[in-house]
């Protein structure tokens, strides 16, 4: 049986808890053991956080060590899947890089707010976790992200939509859900997801539900390899 931990925390208007439970719901209707934590110290065993298929992080904003991300990045570098979704991954810990590099992006604002009508654009890529979704619309947070240019975009969205200092740039179309591997692990994000509502649609439900056992898939397929010597950051990230 595939063993998932989800940790769910920080800012409550993104409902962690209920976010928590319909991922739970999900996981274990795929056949997965999963366990539910509301504290980062679930981060604080890294053996056996190598014993994992897939980490899930419902945390937004708020502080972590470097100690924990490290037992994370760890675990995921030797091929434990890590996937998440809105704030709860991209907008989780503001104040480390490391996170975010392994990640593949940082929320940095989302104009006009919850409630902003935008469409969704499948991109055109072979990923089976976007396979045979149609573009379709939603009405809710746009994310603007700082995004990693190694990521394989999976989704994206036109920006500008509501109004701000950013219209005066040209179009941009920003990635909504992506994918991208940090070291032997594969790693899965979409920035919907506000609140649990919005994971209850059914296109982003289907591509939640897929991202996540294609994170926790790379386990299997990580194993027997070495993951190397690993990544130590650029030291002024590690003090």
């Amino acid at each position: 049986m595939k063993k998932a931990l989800i940790v769910w925390g920080g800012w409550l208007g993104h409902q962690p808890e209920e976010v928590s439970a319909l991922f739970r719901g999900i996981l274990e209707g795929e056949g997965y053991e999963v366990e539910v934590s509301d504290t980062l110290a679930a981060f604080d065993d890294g053996e056996k956080l190598k014993t994992l298929d897939l980490i899930i992080p419902v945390w937004t904003m708020g502080e972590i060590s470097q100690e924990r991300v490290n037992r994370v990045s760890e675990a995921v570098q030797n091929g434990v899947g890590l996937a998440g979704c809105h704030g709860g991954m991209c907008d989780a810990f503001r104040n480390n890089v490391d996170w975010q590099f392994m990640t593949g992006g940082n929320w940095v604002a989302h104009p006009g707010n919850d409630g902003t009508p935008h469409r969704i654009h499948i991109a055109n890529t072979s990923s089976p976790i976007v396979e045979g979704i149609e573009d379709f619309d939603v009405s809710t947070e746009q994310y603007y992200l700082h995004v990693d240019p190694a990521v394989e975009v999976l989704a994206t969205t036109r920006f500008p939509v509501a109004d701000g200092p950013h219209v005066y740039n040209k179009s941009v179309d920003m990635p909504v859900a992506w994918t991208k591997r940090w070291g032997l692990g594969r790693v899965f994000y979409c920035s919907l997801g506000h609140q649990a509502n919005v994971l209850e649609l059914p296109p982003v439900k289907e591509i939640m539900r897929r991202g996540m056992l294609w994170a926790a898939e790379g386990k299997a397929k990580a194993a027997g390899q070495r993951a190397g010597s690993g990544y130590t950051g650029m030291m002024d990230s590690q003090v």
